[in-house]
């Protein structure tokens, strides 16, 4: 099953989506566009960017979408 959460700034503008995956624990995040930026995968606890590069150890899923 999957969980969207709606990430949004402080005014209330939805800034992103992040898809978990509630069997497996890995997370996708989605800019306000639906366009992917990355993923969480909790097997490897690594969080890597949209071109599969490691960016960070552990869940940064909201770091992505700092841009």
């Amino acid at each position: 099953m999957i969980q969207k959460d709606k990430i949004k700034d402080w005014t209330g503008r939805l800034i992103g989506i992040i898809e978990t995956d509630t069997v497996t624990g890995n997370k996708v995040i989605k800019d306000w566009h639906g366009k992917i930026k990355g993923r969480y995968i909790k097997r490897l606890n690594v969080t890597q960017d949209f071109y599969g590069r490691q960016v960070a150890k552990g869940d940064q899923s909201a770091m992505l979408l700092r841009d």
